[in-house]
C-alpha cells in the first residue's frame, strides 16, 4: 500500500507524461502532467480508447509501434527528430517555434504480469526547449557554412569556395575525359570609376554586374568573385565553342548594362579571357593561369573584348 502511494506521488509530480494502455488501447493510467497539458481529468481519459482521447494519433503507425513492443517484449522510442510530436499537447514556453504543440520524446515500455505483457506504458517527455535550441543552432551553423562559401557583397561564390569547386571539377573532368572550360572577366577602368563616384558606387556596380551575369548561366555553371572587380565562371561539360559563346554573351551583357547611381547612369565594359581543359594542364591552377593571361591580353589589346588562351589560338591556327 505504501509502495502504491509512493508510486502515485512520483507519478503525479514528475515532469513527464505517463499513461498506460491495455492491449485494446484503453487508458488505465493518466498522470498529473497529462491532466494539465491535455486539459483532461483522469475521469475524462481513463477507460477510453487512446484514439478517442487523442484523435490526432496516426492510428495504423501507432498500432504497429505498440504491437512490436508486445511481440518483442522490448521498449521502443520515438524522438522529436523523427516525429515532432505524437500527442497534440500545447507547449507553455514563451518562445517562438514552428509548432503550437510541444516537441516530444516518447518511450514505449512493456508492462508484464506473470511474464506476459498485459499493458504498455507510454512516457512523454517535453523536448520543446531542446528542439528549439537545436533548430536555432542548426540555422546558425547553416548560416556560417553559407557565409564561408558566399561573397558578402555580390552573393555569389567567394574565391576560396570557387577554387574548391574548380579543383573538384578539374579532377572529375580529368577522370572521365569530360569537357571543362573557364571564363574570367574583369571590369574595365574600375579604379577610375571608384575614384570618380566613390566606393559605394563601385559596390553597386559589382552587385549589378553579378546579378546580370547570373541570369545568363546554367544551373551547373559555377560563378564566383575572384577578387576585386574580377569574376570567374566554371563551365562543366563545355568545349571551346560553348565557352567562347558564353564569354561573348558575358561581354555583351556588361556592355549593355546601365547602372543607375544617384543621378548618374554608369556604363561598363569588361575584358574576358577563356581557357579550356587540355592535356597540358596538370593542375587546376594551370587553367586559371591561362584564362587570367588571356584576360590581360584582352586588356592590353584595347579592352571590351574576348581573348582565348594562347594554346587555344595555336590550336585554331593549326
Amino acid at each position: 500500500m505504501v509502495n502504491d502511494e509512493f508510486c502515485n506521488i512520483i507519478n503525479n509530480q514528475i515532469n513527464t507524461g505517463v499513461l498506460i494502455v491495455d492491449l485494446e488501447y484503453k487508458i488505465v493510467t493518466w498522470n498529473r502532467f497529462l491532466e494539465v497539458h491535455a486539459n483532461k481529468s483522469p475521469n475524462e481519459a481513463i477507460g477510453k480508447s487512446i484514439f478517442s482521447v487523442f484523435p490526432e494519433l496516426p492510428q495504423r503507425w501507432f498500432e504497429r509501434k505498440l504491437s512490436s513492443v508486445v511481440q518483442l517484449n522490448t521498449q521502443s522510442f520515438c524522438s522529436w527528430e523523427q516525429r515532432h510530436h505524437l500527442f497534440e499537447l500545447p507547449h507553455t514556453r514563451p518562445i517562438t517555434t514552428d509548432s503550437h504543440f510541444m516537441a516530444q520524446n516518447c518511450t514505449f515500455l512493456p508492462v508484464q504480469k506473470g511474464g506476459v505483457t498485459t499493458h504498455i506504458c507510454i512516457m512523454i517527455e517535453d523536448a520543446t526547449d531542446v528542439c528549439h535550441y537545436q533548430t536555432r543552432l542548426g540555422k546558425v551553423l547553416d548560416d556560417l557554412a553559407q557565409a564561408n562559401r558566399i561573397d558578402g557583397l555580390t552573393q555569389i561564390f567567394n574565391r576560396k569556395h570557387w577554387e574548391e569547386c574548380l579543383a573538384k571539377e578539374f579532377s572529375r573532368a580529368r577522370r572521365y575525359s569530360h569537357g571543362l572550360a573557364l571564363v574570367m572577366f574583369d571590369l574595365d577602368h574600375f579604379k577610375q570609376l571608384n575614384d570618380n563616384y566613390g566606393h559605394l558606387c563601385g559596390d553597386t556596380v559589382l552587385i549589378e554586374t553579378a546579378n546580370a551575369i547570373k541570369s545568363l548561366l546554367r544551373l551547373c555553371d559555377l560563378f564566383g568573385r575572384y577578387g576585386g572587380e574580377e569574376f570567374a565562371v566554371i563551365l562543366p561539360e563545355t568545349d571551346l565553342t560553348g565557352a567562347s559563346d558564353v564569354a561573348e554573351r558575358i561581354r555583351n551583357a556588361i556592355e549593355k548594362l546601365v547602372v543607375k547611381y544617384q543621378h548618374n547612369e554608369i556604363r561598363l565594359s569588361a575584358s574576358v579571357g577563356v581557357a579550356v581543359l587540355d592535356d597540358e594542364q596538370l593542375r587546376y591552377e594551370d587553367l586559371i593561369s591561362q584564362a587570367d593571361t588571356a584576360l590581360y591580353t584582352a586588356k592590353s589589346a584595347g579592352r571590351n573584348q574576348v581573348c582565348l588562351a594562347s594554346s587555344l589560338v595555336e590550336e585554331l591556327v593549326k
